[in-house]
């Protein structure tokens, strides 16, 4: 998408010296009146540390208490069957830290001892297997990098702005390293029949969630993870095992998966009639709906981050993602799609995985109101909510990869609001 003539080269080179000029005056200022944070010795300079032995397992300063996953009470009937969100404002880059990767439950977060833990395989295979946690890491080993969205993500915000702040309107999603063996392999192990073309994976949890999986998905990229960032699962998120299903939507990642079983057609599972299916104005139910569009969003600034340094030099951030593939641009907009200007999208950018974008502006103090939009390797553009209605209607949940727009007022302070 072209740039707005304001958005020209030469006038953004302009606008960044003008930018790191206005900083160093303000730096220069502060100096010359004698900054005691600088100037003074500070009691931690002062003083001995804490030895390597006062945190076994490092844990985040205590200066940053704040981040943290947090839940909407009146979400969901009862927290055992609930959700809490990622601090998707509080993180930059792209991997999620496993202690804030958001959960979903049905029936509570379990912990299955290791020695225990069995994987059965049955159904139209040539053998029926069980495998031990042991087994499963005698399988070559891969490690990938993918996000995982339920697809009740930002499903609040059909009907209009709802939630403030991007935690809970976009927050439940996280992007780790999993690593771990691939479903073909273990499947090859029992030896599919030739009319096996489905996949029902089952959950170990007191919910016995369970989804129906093509079997041509089965035999491509899923994996079956016991590791995410380099460690164990945490029990929220399946330990020890769980299922992987790149670019499709949450609930079919099977967490402390214990049975696959082959079938020569889908099994019609509570989580694919009455759940996690999109009810259209017209009372017809759209089903299957697996994968997971193009979708981004702005989380600085947002309304749990707002602007604080006033005017001059400000950096939007975001992130955007597809199941499709890869993203391959950003737009991001000030002026609510008026003027559209690319954001540049930094550090890794992976099949199915988080992309970072950043863009940079000299802020005037008025009001904006932002928006950022996704493309894909596959030519999708990403939809305002308008024109996902107008396909759609209102009366869904799941899937809204809608334009999110922040209205940023002149003190800096975002809301959730919509444009038309």
């Amino acid at each position: 998408m072209s740039e707005s003539k304001g958005s020209t080269r030469r006038s953004f080179l302009t606008g960044t010296l003008a930018a790191g000029g206005t900083l160093a005056a303000a730096s220069v200022a502060k100096a010359a009146g004698g900054d005691p944070a600088i100037l003074n010795v500070q009691p931690w300079a002062n003083e001995l540390g804490d030895g390597v032995d006062a945190h076994p397992y490092g844990m985040p300063t205590r200066y940053e208490s704040k981040v943290i996953r947090r839940n909407v009470p009146w979400l969901t009937a009862d927290p055992v069957s609930s959700i809490n969100f990622t601090p998707l404002h509080d993180l930059d880059g792209i991997i999620t830290p496993n202690g804030l990767a958001f959960e979903r439950h049905h029936a509570g977060s379990i912990a299955i001892p290791p020695h225990k833990y069995r994987l059965m395989i049955n159904g139209l295979v040539d053998q029926p297997l069980v495998f031990t946690l042991e087994d499963l890491k005698r399988f070559p080993r891969y490690n990938k990098v993918y996000f995982l969205e339920c697809a009740a993500n930002s499903g609040m915000e059909w009907r209009g702005p709802q939630l403030n702040g991007v935690q809970f309107t976009h927050g439940m999603i996280h992007n780790v390293m999993y690593t771990g063996v691939m479903l073909r392999d273990i499947l090859a192990e029992a030896g599919v029949k030739t009319e096996g073309k489905w996949l029902l994976a089952e959950g170990g949890d007191a919910a016995g969630m369970s989804r129906s999986i093509p079997m041509e998905k089965a035999l491509d990229d899923c994996m079956i993870a016991f590791k995410m960032n380099g460690e164990a699962l945490r029990a929220e998120n399946g330990y020890p095992a769980r299922l992987v299903v790149p670019g499709w939507e949450g609930n079919m990642w099977v967490k402390w998966i214990r049975r696959l079983e082959v079938g020569d057609q889908p099994w019609e599972q509570r989580e694919e009639t009455s759940k996690y299916t999109d009810l259209l104005a017209n009372g017809v139910a759209r089903r299957f709906t697996w994968q997971m569009d193009a979708k981004s969003v702005i989380t600085n600034p947002s309304p749990q981050a707002p602007i604080t340094h006033g005017k001059g030099r400000t950096v939007i951030t975001g992130i955007a993602w597809t199941g499709n593939g890869v993203i391959s641009g950003v737009d991001v907009t000030l002026d609510g799609g008026i003027n559209w200007h690319k954001a540049r999208i930094d550090g890794s950018s992976l099949d199915k995985s988080m992309h970072r974008f950043y863009y940079e502006f000299d802020w005037d103090g008025k009001p904006l109101l932002l928006q950022s939009r996704a493309h894909d390797t596959t030519g999708y553009v990403q939809p305002t909510k308008d024109q996902l209605r107008a396909i759609r209607g209102t009366n869904s949940i799941y899937h809204n990869n809608g334009i999110q727009t922040w209205a940023v007022n002149s003190e800096g302070e975002a809301e959730n609001v919509e444009i038309s």
